[in-house]
């Protein structure tokens, strides 16, 4: 808890974004409006019924890296996802512990596969840019570099000035996790139900809570 710095992943630990816009059916659209291109073929059986947008989005950028098709799959994305703010679900406990954790001097920052854009519009919507602010790393045009690459989480480690073990990562998926070990930065897993909390006990997750009111109420009786 007495981390200096604590990077977090955005939709899951923050909020659940796509809790009133199914992200289902965006990742069913995006493969609608690639076949409605004649791209079919692009996909593998797999990777369209996959029911996951950003599962779509790498799948075509890794045949069509850097192309104008990637870079128009990724904004509709980003628009759908900035859609998705309007009703998407703060995490209990979330905003306390994101204003506790910077009252008490830690410096946060956010790494994460959706768009910047996304998490400046929600920040703001929850008054809660300042506690981050500048320090917001997501999706670049460079697809290859999400997570589970540590590329965002790096970015953020250089722009603080943070040693990678004197931080923390908390986030919900497996590629969080990973990313968080190629950067060398100690984890700490939020599941909120028992499918994704065995999800990263699959990749070795050694701490995880199924809720951040602990975790809160330990860093307010260190505080």
């Amino acid at each position: 808890m007495n981390a200096r710095v604590v990077l977090w992943d955005f939709d899951g630990p923050i909020c659940r974004l796509f809790a009133g816009h199914s992200a289902e059916r965006v990742a069913v659209e995006l493969v609608e409006w690639l076949e409605g291109r004649g791209l079919h073929g692009l996909l593998t059986d797999t990777e369209r019924q996959s029911l996951d947008p950003h599962i779509v989005l790498r799948a075509v950028d890794r045949r069509h890296p850097g192309s104008d098709l990637v870079d128009e799959l990724e904004e509709r994305l980003t628009q759908e996802e900035l859609r998705a703010t309007s009703t998407a679900m703060p995490t209990p406990y979330a905003d306390p512990l994101i204003q506790t954790w910077r009252a008490v001097g830690s410096r946060l920052a956010i790494a994460t596969n959706n768009s910047p854009r996304v998490v400046r519009a929600y920040l703001a919507s929850r008054g809660l840019t300042s506690c981050f602010a500048p320090h917001i790393y997501g999706r670049t045009q460079t697809l290859s570099r999400l997570k589970p690459d540590p590329h965002c989480l790096t970015r953020a480690l250089s722009a603080m000035g943070s040693a990678a073990p004197a931080a923390l990562m908390i986030g919900d998926t497996p590629s969080d996790l990973l990313a968080a070990r190629a950067a060398g930065v100690p984890f700490l897993g939020y599941a909120r139900n028992e499918r994704k909390a065995k999800l990263l006990r699959d990749v070795g997750a050694e701490t995880i809570v199924n809720s951040l009111q602990p975790v809160l109420e330990l860093l307010r009786s260190h505080a």
